[in-house]
């Protein structure tokens, strides 16, 4: 069973088409980096998911159920921190969690609910913070409650909006730490982001969404395949050049990229010229490379599942 599918969603506002005929697949153990540009529609679409926003046409699936039709039954298995987290001010951030935890009707009375809202400031870093009110909090303290919060359900899936906005490097390490770690123990993770070497490191899955459309969407290591070129440092470079005779396809200082796909050979071959290799590897695309060529010029990006 997916997670999360979509078959053609489309939302306009008017004249503005936010978003364009997507059909986004997540599947069940996913951590699906969800990315875009500010205004490309990634927040309409998180809305849609959650049945927040009613869609012009198409239909979102989440957990297997049509939404916002079984919105009762699907949102309690699932998550969210979605355009900030919400929170009173003036009331700690344990009192916060627990007023949340009371409206979900737990049933097992308050020993039960502050033993989760325990365990849920602690996972997230919070446990010494807890007792401060909320007022108080950094903007990375606020995002920090608003996963515990989303924690609080057990839930099946995780949806995300910019989870490490106001963090700073170590707390953005670890929030990736926890959600690999909820993901290893089964939560499926939807992250919309636009911190790209974040995503790289985490998401086994990735979805590109371009002026509404979704222009990518593939399994991150597919993305990053080897190109088929060739990755060659050297201080003998222009040696390099004139052996190769025309394979050379880019030189930057004693940086050269070769059309050879296998980089063993062409190390022989350098190293019985006398050429000095320093470094020496298979050619693969960064994601940003992946996104950029996306962006840039959509037709020659195909989409698949």
């Amino acid at each position: 069973m997916a997670a999360v599918a979509t078959r053609s969603l489309t939302k306009r506002y008017g004249p503005v088409l936010a978003v364009d005929g997507i059909d986004l697949l997540v599947h069940d153990g996913d951590v699906y980096g969800f990315l875009g540009a500010n205004g490309s529609g990634k927040t309409t679409t998180v809305r849609m998911l959650l049945g927040l926003v009613l869609a012009t046409s198409g239909q979102a699936e989440v957990l297997g159920r049509q939404m916002p039709r079984a919105a009762a039954t699907v949102l309690p298995q699932v998550g969210t921190l979605v355009e900030g987290p919400a929170a009173y001010g003036h009331l700690s951030g344990r009192s916060n969690l627990e007023l949340f935890d009371a409206m979900a009707r737990h049933g097992d009375g308050r020993r039960g609910r502050r033993r989760r809202v325990g365990e849920a400031l602690d996972r997230v870093g919070l446990g010494v913070a807890g007792d401060r009110k909320v007022k108080g909090y950094s903007l990375g303290m606020r995002q920090r409650l608003g996963l515990a919060a989303a924690l609080l359900r057990a839930p099946r899936l995780l949806v995300l909006d910019e989870p490490t906005n106001g963090l700073d490097p170590q707390g953005i390490r670890e929030m990736r730490d926890l959600l690999l770690d909820l993901n290893a123990q089964g939560t499926t993770i939807f992250l919309s982001s636009h911190l790209l070497a974040e995503v790289e490191q985490m998401c086994t899955r990735v979805g590109v969404l371009d002026r509404g459309r979704l222009v990518v969407q593939d399994e991150l290591r597919a993305l990053r395949a080897p190109t088929g070129r060739t990755v060659v440092v050297s201080p003998d470079a222009a040696t390099v050049v004139g052996l190769l005779d025309g394979r050379v396809e880019a030189r930057d200082g004693q940086r050269l990229v070769v059309r050879a796909d296998d980089p063993a050979a062409l190390n022989r071959t350098l190293v019985a010229a006398g050429v000095r290799v320093q470094e020496i590897g298979p050619e693969r695309r960064g994601l940003e490379q992946v996104v950029l060529e996306a962006t840039t010029d959509p037709s020659q990006v195909g989409v698949s599942s």
